[in-house]
């Protein structure tokens, strides 16, 4: 059986040499449909992600491959490719990409056409191509070129081409609920030389926080009792005040959470609460901010924190969730006023919940990819994720997930740009991955 696994994924290398720039063009051409994620924009730029399925799905003509769309959310279509299988289930493999892409930001900070897609000097350019159309057009490839070798397979290979995943990943979840799953998964999220196989989980929450308006010249009254006020039972009380001192216990906090807890693929601290936003003002408006915010003469009755808290991979979204808001709850219980209006806690901010993945480093998986990189020459070490990717989406479900994809620099940045000889190596692990875990009929 190896022997034949090995003549075929020797075939399929001397093809890919054969039309290595046709994995490079393919990236450049995905690079070229702007199609950052609407929930960041409205522009024309914004909202394209049919249009890129619509490519993945002509490159694919041809092949033999069942391809289907479906909306994971209104208007925004997931592809599904998918080849036949042979077996129970057992070797059935997934490869994952995202093809939303973050906004450009500054035009003035790039060094060229975010959407050029264009190569120069041994790089793919443009917004997208590390994070993650590089990887996206590895998958194809890969998948693409066996069914060109006419290779038939033991386990189904099944391309996920998915929409969301830079704003909470409703296209992973949508497959997942559908039932396209498999015992393992690649995520071509950009790694080179990494395989990522843990990553933390990601909560979005909302903390409000209640006080009681009043005129500004008299916050200090709500400090600092006066015998004189007319009013001693209701002096105002300022919510900005209540959300420094919050923020600080919140920093202890986190503190103690990054001694006590460890993970020995994740770095020392990664379980933190990212304060992001906070918007401190008077009046509470029906989306949950405040509606005043621009008159400092009102002391403000309503202060919101928006915070990105990341989770250790061994740890579960209910034990955080529980534990966070015991903290919250000790921390009302030492202020008179919290006690009687306390603080809210809002989960699920935006929809966006990221479940931990935490892969053992002796799957099988793991080990091809590392083992076929070895024999090309390139060591591979072995990390976890410092940020989130759909693998997580696929994990809570049951699927072994790691995430390897070609380098570059720049993802979420100006001049963002992927390494083209990278790309073509990573089409090579792919399709000897491929071969090797699903096995050749």
């Amino acid at each position: 059986m190896q022997d034949r696994i090995d003549s075929a994924v020797a075939d399929v290398w001397a093809r890919l040499d054969a039309k290595s720039g046709r994995v490079v063009g393919l990236t450049s051409d995905l690079v070229r449909i702007p199609s950052v994620n609407p929930k960041f924009q409205d522009e024309p730029e914004a909202g394209r992600e049919a249009q890129i399925q619509a490519l993945i799905a002509d490159e694919l003509s041809g092949c033999d491959l069942a391809v289907s769309t479906f909306d994971a959310l209104p208007g925004r279509p997931n592809l599904l490719a998918q080849t036949e299988g042979a077996g129970n289930g057992e070797r059935d493999l997934i490869l994952c990409g995202h093809i939303d892409v973050v906004p450009v930001g500054d035009l003035r900070e790039w060094s060229y056409d975010p959407f050029c897609g264009d190569v120069r000097n041994g790089r793919v350019l443009g917004r997208g191509t590390m994070d993650m159309k590089a990887g996206m057009a590895c998958c194809v490839e890969a998948l693409r070129v066996i069914r060109e070798a006419g290779i038939a397979l033991r386990g189904r290979v099944s391309l996920h081409s998915v929409v969301d995943e830079e704003a909470g990943g409703s296209g992973a979840k949508a497959m997942v609920r559908a039932g396209h799953l498999a015992p393992a998964a690649i995520i071509a999220e950009p790694g080179g030389d990494e395989i990522f196989i843990s990553q933390g989980g990601l909560e979005w929450l909302r903390i409000t926080i209640r006080g009681r308006q009043g005129h500004s010249a008299y916050r200090f009254t709500g400090m600092y009792p006066q015998p004189w006020q007319e009013n001693p039972k209701a002096p105002p009380i300022s919510a900005a005040d209540l959300a420094t001192r919050f923020l600080a216990a919140l920093r202890d906090y986190e503190a103690a959470n990054s001694r006590v807890k460890s993970h020995p693929m994740m770095a020392p601290g990664i379980n933190h609460f990212g304060v992001g936003v906070v918007r401190i003002g008077a009046g509470l408006g029906e989306d949950g901010l405040p509606i005043i915010m621009s008159n400092p003469g009102i002391v403000p009755d309503v202060a919101v924190i928006d915070i990105d808290h990341k989770f250790m991979p061994h740890e579960t979204s209910a034990d955080i969730r529980a534990d966070f808001e015991a903290f919250v709850a000790h921390f009302c219980a030492t202020d008179p006023w919290l006690r009687e209006n306390p603080i809210e806690v809002k989960w699920d901010l935006y929809d966006l919940h990221f479940p931990p993945m935490n892969t053992s480093a002796d799957h099988e998986l793991v080990k091809i990819v590392t083992a076929r990189r070895a024999s090309l020459g390139r060591p591979t070490a072995l990390r976890g994720s410092i940020g989130v990717t759909d693998g997580a989406h696929y994990a809570v479900a049951g699927v072994q997930p790691i995430r390897y994809g070609p380098f570059g620099a720049n993802q979420h940045a100006p001049d963002e740009w992927a390494d083209v000889e990278s790309i073509r190596t990573t089409t090579k692990i792919f399709a000897a991955s491929i071969l090797d875990w699903c096995g050749v009929a």
